[in-house]
């Protein structure tokens, strides 16, 4: 399948490997590649604007003087948040999706080591700690996916070649 094209221009790709995270506009897609990790994308459908974090972990115990990390979903958030305030918009005016969290090592459900399983869970709790509305998502389950997010539309592209097992939709209230 093609992906619609912006308006006008050439598409600027940005590629997110583990950790990293990407916030702008006009004709930008931004794609990255996840297991266990879990990507959220927040987007403002007036501006126009919005990005992707690709994170690792839930959280850490990050020293004083330390930059922020988007490794950590608690970070990769903050990050968010800046750019949010930074265009003087508030959060509950995006849209979020979230994608990812594959058990990828044949975890025990709801086990200690289920890392895909809490970092969905704590994605979750952070969008709904600023009202941020997750309008799709495709979480779980096992296998990579593959993620384009368009900046110009909103729209993400996914593949799942050889997942199964995941959860669609818009959570339930």
């Amino acid at each position: 399948m093609t992906h619609p094209r912006p308006p006008t221009g050439d598409i600027t790709v940005v590629t997110l490997k583990a950790g990293e995270f990407h916030f702008g506009g006009g004709a930008t897609r931004i794609s990255t590649l996840l297991g266990s990790c879990v990507s959220i994308t927040l987007w403002h459908p007036r501006k126009r604007i919005g990005g992707m974090c690709h994170y690792m972990l839930t959280e850490r115990e990050r020293p004083v003087d330390a930059p922020l990390d988007g490794r950590y979903a608690s970070e990769a958030f903050e990050l968010f948040l800046r750019h949010v305030e930074r265009e003087k918009t508030r959060p509950a005016e995006y849209q979020a999706k979230l994608f990812g969290g594959a058990n990828m090592f044949n975890q025990t459900a709801g086990g200690k080591m289920d890392v895909g399983a809490r970092n969905i869970d704590f994605g979750m709790k952070l969008l709904a700690s600023r009202h941020i509305a997750v309008v799709a998502r495709h979480i779980g389950g096992s296998g990579r996916r593959k993620l384009h997010f368009d900046l110009w539309s909103g729209d993400v592209w996914l593949a799942f070649p050889d997942g199964e097992g995941a959860i669609t939709g818009v959570p339930a209230p």
